[in-house]
């Protein structure tokens, strides 16, 4: 089995020509697709009967064999997850995965504050879905920051979010829950990480970004009611029709 992704050539890149360097990533891209390296681990924590039937639903969404896979987890590494929330999506994988592998797991909320592991510990960093909040009150860099020193030289941040179309202000879009790919990729880069790979695994076409009550409208939230306004049936099921959310899909990692 084999993922389509799109695999950047190493770039070694300086906080302080974050743009430009961006900018030169993305026109070094070119398609290679990894050889999958199967997991038996993996594969057994995802379709382990603990996990609740609603997380197994999403998983036709979320491809979670596929995106661990491309964002290289391994048995046995240190794992953090940032700001799982209460349904712990992600976790109800990861946890048990480092258990059966002999690795660790930590959940953080005030990456700030802590990130649960020691300095330069961790094998993987995954943020999903999270950095929009971030955007709207300015903690994304000192976040990026704390991620890269949590991270051992060589170590993945691993990212799924929202994903707004390219030159839209983040400042604006994050009040809907999408933020641009570029916002993402600007402030990882300032914080010293090199964009290694991106994927389209997590695309969804059909989401026009454009919903009366930001992401939260789709699946898996399903808002129909705020501010006055209700959906109807039909505009109900025409949101349902579209799935979860268009989604990038990125891999970071700390150079050597």
């Amino acid at each position: 089995m084999r993922l389509s992704v799109l695999l950047l050539s190493t770039v070694l890149v300086l906080p302080s020509a974050a743009h430009a360097q961006a900018r030169l990533a993305r026109s070094q891209m070119a398609m290679t697709p990894p050889v999958y390296q199967e997991d038996a681990a993996l594969r057994a924590a995802v379709a382990s009967p603990t996990r609740p039937a609603g997380d197994i639903s999403r998983d036709v969404f979320r491809h979670p064999v596929e995106a661990l896979t491309f964002w290289g987890l391994t048995p046995g590494a240190t794992i953090v997850e940032i700001e799982p929330g209460s349904g712990g999506w992600w976790s109800a994988i990861l946890q048990p995965y480092a258990q059966a592998t002999g690795g660790h797991y930590a959940a953080v909320n005030r990456p700030v504050e802590s990130m649960g592991v020691e300095d330069g510990s961790a094998d993987l960093v995954l943020v999903a879905r999270a950095i929009h909040n971030w955007a709207r009150d300015g903690r994304t860099d000192p976040y990026m920051a704390a991620f890269f020193k949590a991270l051992k030289p060589g170590g993945v941040l691993a990212v799924e979010q929202h994903r707004a179309p390219d030159g839209l202000d983040a400042a604006v879009t994050a009040s809907t829950g999408y933020v641009p790919e570029s916002y993402v990729v600007d402030a990882a880069l300032r914080a010293g990480f090199v964009l290694e790979a991106r994927s389209e695994l997590n695309a969804n076409a059909r989401d026009d970004h454009d919903h009366p009550f930001g992401v939260w409208t789709l699946p898996p939230v399903r808002r129909s009611t705020q501010n006055g306004r209700t959906l109807s049936v039909t505009e109900r099921a025409a949101y349902d029709a579209i799935g979860e959310s268009d989604r990038m899909t990125l891999r970071f990692r700390r150079p050597e």
